[in-house]
């Protein structure tokens, strides 16, 4: 039986939305998606946020739908409090279960607590779940490699070791962007080779896809290539 906010949720179903983005979602069973484009759940969650329910469906986990783990997302964007946020994340990284719902969740709060949110990144690097370690290389990218880099980050994801494919690919995804933005750091990571070979020759495909990686750069990182 549907709880109200299923409901609500199926009201807003694309049906050649859900065919196309499940076929992204290996991982996820298709029975799972309801089917709602993202811009049309975000605004939704605008609304529910308001609502009295929203604060017990937070705390009844595990949910049912792909849309509701992404409602759930979206409402945790809105939290204020930095320790809040940080507690609730906490709550909900290990339900997280795909690789969608992991990325599209950037809570702005974190750009404001770049010195506490080192520790808790340092502590989601340490846990045996697939999608929190995603998690916390997504905030390395997203928020640290400009005016806050610093070398010794390259390094934590480098000294990541795992055999899952979703992490992996944010490692590649990390380290191409990392080429992109602290080029001469980062590309002694991939001269002194100490990734996967998998991991570090996606990175090179990556960063060679990249526009921003010039053309000379991008005839050497070919070079460097595991055969």
């Amino acid at each position: 039986m549907q709880t109200n906010l299923q409901i609500e949720l199926f009201k807003l179903q694309d049906l050649k939305y859900k065919e196309f983005h499940q076929k992204l979602m290996p991982t996820v069973n298709p029975d799972k998606v309801i089917g709602i484009r993202t811009p049309v759940l975000r605004k939704f969650a605008k609304g529910f946020g308001k609502r009295d329910e929203a604060k017990k469906f937070i705390k009844n986990l595990p949910h049912k739908y792909y849309e509701e783990d992404n409602l759930h997302a979206f409402l945790l964007e809105e939290i204020k409090d930095y320790e809040e946020l940080i507690k609730e994340l906490n709550i909900f990284l290990p339900f997280v279960d795909n690789w969608a719902t992991c990325d599209m969740m950037r809570p702005k709060i974190l750009k404001k607590h770049k010195t506490e949110l080192l520790e808790d990144i340092k502590k989601w690097l340490s846990s045996n779940n697939t999608y929190t370690i995603r998690f916390a290389v997504n905030c390395l990218m997203n928020y640290y490699l400009e005016e806050d880099f610093k070398p010794e980050y390259l390094y934590w994801v480098k000294n990541i070791k795992s055999e899952e494919y979703y992490i992996n690919m944010v490692r590649a995804w990390y380290f191409a962007t990392a080429l992109a933005k602290q080029y001469d750091e980062a590309v002694k990571i991939l001269e002194n080779k100490p990734l996967d070979k998998w991991t570090h020759n996606k990175t090179i495909q990556k960063a060679v896809e990249s526009y921003r990686i010039t053309d000379e750069q991008k005839i050497f990182l070919k070079s460097l290539k595991f055969k």
